[in-house]
């Protein structure tokens, strides 16, 4: 296949879509080695070698030569008179290779080339787009829902799809096919039908993206989130700090009569939002994070990985929260694990303590 303008293409395709050129030629090469099989039937070792002049592509097989009339594999080795004939230097043991290139080969290795270069461009579209996507990862991401199917949520992109699955979604949520949604990327997959891009919107670091976005202290630096937990659909609490004397953290992620919190509320469909001022003190941060209740006091153990907090009575369901939630919210923002007791429980147990001394 005399095809000097191969050549030229090949390298065009190769510059445009940042494909190496030997990897493109090896695809060819290994593609034609599967067609040159089920012309010839056979099983022996072959080889194509492609004309950097001309862009003729050409089969070689190789054959070990013999000392012997019997071949085991014929396809696979040669009698030291056949290999004399390609080579009157064959000597037993000898690899000597053989043109085999059968006629019509041009025309099959034209199809072949225009097959695996459109295989290559549809591949390096798909890791094209898999790496922009998986720069992404830890990112908000706009779309639109695509479909709704077993409760899972397909959202459409420019140059991908998407899901969230049940378990990523905001209890309660409904979404209807139009929709256009926010979501955080968590993971992004390759498969042979394109990236797989894993969203959610009930992970804690969506919420705080989402204050990233809306609050520009933070996303200038000034003000950092440290930590942040949540239960999708019902309350997320997030701690922020400052080295700013100047800045109030918490004031500004609320913002101005509450502006900048209430658009993120808006966002999580009225799940509560609990913005904490973090501290270096574990007393003072445990006391801070079971908020909105106040505290009395609270005592760290030496080791830092239990506290106890002493509320009054008429605060102590709001500490705990329903079901727990506020405590075991506040107990995975700081890494501390809270006992929340009363003023009363606190006389009760000392007044034992003492009775058995």
């Amino acid at each position: 296949m005399a095809n000097i303008n191969l050549i030229e293409a090949l390298k065009e395709v190769t510059s445009e879509k940042n494909i190496p050129m030997d990897v493109l030629v090896n695809a060819i090469k290994e593609a034609l080695v599967v067609a040159y099989r089920k012309i010839s039937g056979g099983d022996e070792k072959v080889e194509v070698r492609m004309n950097e002049e001309t862009g003729e592509f050409r089969v070689f097989s190789f054959r070990t030569v013999i000392d012997s009339d019997d071949l085991d594999e014929p396809d696979r080795q040669y009698t030291l008179e056949e290999a004399k004939e390609l080579d009157p230097d064959a000597q037993p043991g000898d690899i000597v290779e053989e043109d085999v290139t059968p006629s019509g080969f041009g025309r099959i290795s034209a199809q072949t080339v225009k097959q695996v270069v459109s295989q290559k461009l549809v591949e390096a579209e798909r890791d094209l787009v898999y790496g922009e996507f998986k720069s992404k990862i830890g990112q908000i991401i706009n779309g639109r829902v695509q479909r709704v199917e077993r409760k899972n949520v397909y959202v459409e992109f420019d140059k991908a799809d998407a899901v969230i699955q049940q378990k990523d979604q905001i209890p309660g949520e409904m979404f209807r096919i139009g929709d256009r949604i926010r979501a955080y990327i968590t993971d992004v997959k390759p498969s042979s039908k394109g990236p797989q891009i894993v969203l959610s919107r009930s992970d804690s670091r969506f919420v705080e993206k989402l204050f990233q976005q809306t609050v520009p202290e933070i996303s200038d630096g000034i003000v950092e989130i440290k930590s942040s937990s949540r239960e999708p659909g019902l309350r997320v609490k997030i701690s922020v700090a400052t080295n700013d004397n100047k800045v109030d953290p918490v004031g500004s992620c609320v913002g101005l009569k509450g502006s900048r919190i209430r658009s993120v509320v808006d966002e999580l469909n009225g799940e509560k939002i609990d913005i904490v001022r973090y501290s270096d003190n574990p007393a003072e941060y445990v006391t801070n994070a079971l908020s909105p209740a106040k505290v009395v006091s609270v005592k760290v153990s030496d080791d830092k990985r239990n506290a106890l907090a002493i509320v009054t009575k008429n605060q102590l369901s709001l500490a705990i929260g329903k079901e727990g939630q506020n405590v075991k919210l506040a107990t995975k923002l700081t890494g501390i694990k809270i006992d929340i007791k009363t003023e009363e429980d606190i006389e009760r147990m000392n007044a034992e303590k003492a009775n058995k001394e």
